[in-house]
């Protein structure tokens, strides 16, 4: 969709250019009959000129291109109408233009989910300090297969983990029987204090579907919109409180292993392959069990300690997220695909499916 409305926007430009080439004699243009003077012809190329920074903007400057784009609507409207009798075909072209601008303010301006989640990054980064190494000293009081885990992963050397982005892509539905819908996804982690940002994006029938999970303290909250406009999901209170510490558990398992030495786990050894713990934050303790193969590498985590919330409901079920396809993210060895499943009283699916693109630690504010 991008990628289509950028090539209006350039066509869209191209054609301001006309209005340039009349008032200075550059071509021929016998389909033009009005007269357009020298100021004018200036300001038809300063209306090209904007919806062509417009279509670069959508993916030099995507927070901020619908800006332009208004500006360049604005512009060309009143060139437009002074120019009706030639140029009222581009009404039209203006009135697509404006639909994606006002899209584009309502999933990137001030008040989108977009603009709520990047102020919450930014308010949790730090500048850039010093982090203590991790060491085989730090692996003394985990389980075997914990510490088996942590040395595979290639943590041992690496500088402690304080915060860590992820960016993934996947796949996720509401049911067993519901169509998936695609989506990219990005959040940012931070350990002390513990919080966790998540913030997707994607479509369904053609309709743009924006998601922003945010837990910070105690509480967190779950919005969803179609179109940037319409509320399709709001959820809130003390389940999606533990939900979430259930996730943000499995976060620092899954993406960020040296976060596993926290003082706000208990550990169990249970054998071998497995382990249980007991993650405490802000007043939640939830429960989890984690599962590893011969290698070194966790396969799974399950937990009985979250919530599934359609919309109509919100009961207590199993959720577990198999993990495979290990590969190196910079010194790190991590697991680069896994899904999420509910394990339902008729039968386990799985409701998302994702595939990490990158991961960083310790991001330090800009």
């Amino acid at each position: 969709m991008v990628a289509i409305f950028a090539v209006v926007l350039i066509v869209h430009g191209l054609i301001h250019l006309l209005g340039f080439a009349k008032a200075f004699g550059l071509a021929a243009l016998p389909q033009l009959t009005q007269p357009i003077s020298a100021a004018a012809g200036l300001l038809w190329f300063l209306g090209a000129g904007l919806f062509l920074a417009t279509a670069v903007s959508l993916y030099a400057w995507p927070r901020g291109w619908w800006a332009i784009g208004a500006c360049g609507v604005m512009l060309s409207a009143l060139l437009v109408g002074g120019s009706w009798a030639d140029a009222r075909f581009g009404a039209l072209g203006n009135l697509i233009v404006l639909v994606g601008v006002a899209f584009g303010f309502l999933a990137q301006g001030p008040m989108s989910l977009r603009a709520a989640y990047d102020r919450d990054v930014t308010s949790h980064l730090s500048p850039a300090a010093r982090a203590d190494l991790f060491t085989l000293a730090d692996l003394a009081n985990l389980p075997a297969p914990v510490q088996k885990y942590l040395q595979s992963s290639g943590v041992i050397g690496q500088p402690r983990v304080h915060n860590f982005f992820v960016r993934a892509r996947g796949r996720i539905r509401s049911g067993p029987n519901s169509p998936w819908i695609t989506l990219t996804a990005e959040q940012h982690d931070f350990v002390e204090p513990p919080a966790r940002l998540f913030y997707i994006t994607g479509a369904m029938f053609a309709v743009p579907i924006q998601g922003y999970h945010r837990y910070v303290g105690p509480a967190a909250t779950m919005r969803v919109k179609a179109a940037a406009l319409v509320p399709v999901v709001d959820v809130s209170g003390e389940e999606m409180n533990q939900s979430e510490t259930v996730t943000l558990f499995n976060d620092m398992c899954v993406m960020a292993p040296a976060t596993l030495i926290s003082r706000a786990i208990t550990w169990e050894a249970v054998d071998a392959r497995i382990a249980r713990a007991a993650f405490t934050n802000a007043g939640h303790t939830i429960h989890a069990e984690l599962t590893f193969n011969d290698a070194g590498e966790l396969t799974n985590f399950w937990s009985d300690d979250r919530y599934q919330a359609d919309g109509q409901k919100i009961r207590k079920l199993r959720w577990s997220t198999p993990l495979w396809d290990y590969r190196a993210f910079g010194p790190v060895r991590l697991a680069a695909r896994g899904e999420g499943r509910w394990h339902e009283p008729e039968g386990d699916y799985p409701y998302i499916q994702l595939s990490i693109e990158q991961v960083r630690y310790n991001v330090a504010a800009r």
